[in-house]
């Protein structure tokens, strides 16, 4: 069959184009954007071109990687509050600062409104954009819980998307909110994401599944401990307390071994790095309670000082044993070796 004969029976999505509309006005540093671009599982330019079978094609709308600026860029974000910019994905990145309970003033907005000539809020962009949305996603930890902006004592206000809108809140096609954390997100945890999303809604996968923090759970079951170079060096008692070794960090602050995160599993580009396996302590920064509950950084964690000493009674027993073991699988069989080297 050739090529164009196979192409012509290829079924045809449900959804043949669906547009994704980014917005980066949160409080936040651009990290989530520049992370994608890292992406090759799939990669942007995949998805963008719409060279994946029964994959919808993805009109891409982000402020800091479109060629449209100005007014230009915002007649996008306009038509998607007019509802005509369907179907639509909405991402949104950075920390939500949510004027409403501070009274400060505004701290986050884009573009001004021709009608008042205030600028318009994130806030105002969210209620506004997010009632036609098919999905929204949340797009690193900024986004998803509030990450650094939202810390105890801040003067913002901000929070999470999910603070925000609500838990409990759905799109228009009864899809939660999806939050995809990481300081920033993980690339191609972002991108696997989206491509679920694209699949749902081109109707060959089911409805995405989340956990009760609305991660897709199959990206955020396992801990970096489960997933880390490292982790055999705690099953032994292995433990370092300075920087630049191959033994376990959990003395240095690392919290690895609760943090629902698989960057030691899946690295960060190309299957390469992720934070503990180039001796990088986890600071937690995909989990709800980032970053008050996990501070301060780089002290060795309450639970660590119990599970070390645990460890610690039968871990450099079993390493010894091994050690024997190991010893004497590096040696051959007996009838292997000849009468000379026998008698050696």
């Amino acid at each position: 069959m050739t090529n164009t004969a196979a192409a012509s029976h290829r079924p045809t999505p449900a959804i043949e184009a669906m547009n994704l509309l980014w917005i980066t006005a949160g409080l936040g540093c651009d990290g989530d954007t520049i992370a994608i671009t890292a992406a090759t599982q799939p990669s942007l330019e995949d998805l963008v071109r719409g060279v994946l079978p029964d994959v919808p094609r993805l009109n891409f709308h982000n402020p800091v990687l479109a060629y449209e600026n100005g007014d230009e860029y915002l007649d996008i974000c306009h038509r998607a509050a007019e509802g005509r910019l369907d179907p639509l994905i909405l991402v949104v990145e950075g920390s939500i600062p949510n004027e409403k309970n501070k009274d400060e003033g505004f701290w986050a907005a884009m573009g001004v409104d021709k009608a008042t000539g205030q600028p318009i809020t994130t806030c105002e962009w969210i209620d506004r954009i997010a009632p036609h949305a098919w999905a929204v996603v949340a797009a690193g930890t900024c986004a998803t819980y509030g990450g650094i902006h939202a810390m105890e004592g801040n003067p913002t206000g901000c929070m999470g998307l999910a603070d925000y809108l609500g838990w409990q809140w759905k799109s228009k096609s009864g899809i939660p909110i999806v939050c995809v954390p990481g300081c920033p997100v993980q690339p191609d945890n972002f991108m696997e994401t989206l491509l679920y999303l694209l699949r749902q809604a081109g109707g060959s996968a089911p409805m995405i599944p989340l956990d009760e923090a609305l991660r897709p759970t199959w990206l955020f079951s396992q801990t970096v401990h489960e997933g880390c170079d490292r982790g055999g060096r705690y099953e032994q008692a292995q433990f370092t307390d300075v920087y630049g070794n191959e033994q376990c960090i959990v003395k240095l602050g690392c919290w690895g071994p609760v943090v629902q995160c698989n960057v030691g599993k899946r690295g960060w580009m190309g299957g390469v790095g992720g934070c503990p396996n180039v001796g990088g302590v986890c600071i937690g920064c995909t989990m709800p309670g980032f970053p008050d509950k996990f501070m301060p950084f780089m002290d060795e964690p309450p639970g660590a000082k119990l599970s070390t000493r645990a460890v610690s009674m039968y871990g450099k027993t079993v390493h010894a044993l091994r050690g024997f073991t190991r010893a004497s699988l590096n040696r051959e069989p007996e009838w292997r070796r000849s009468a000379e080297d026998k008698s050696v």
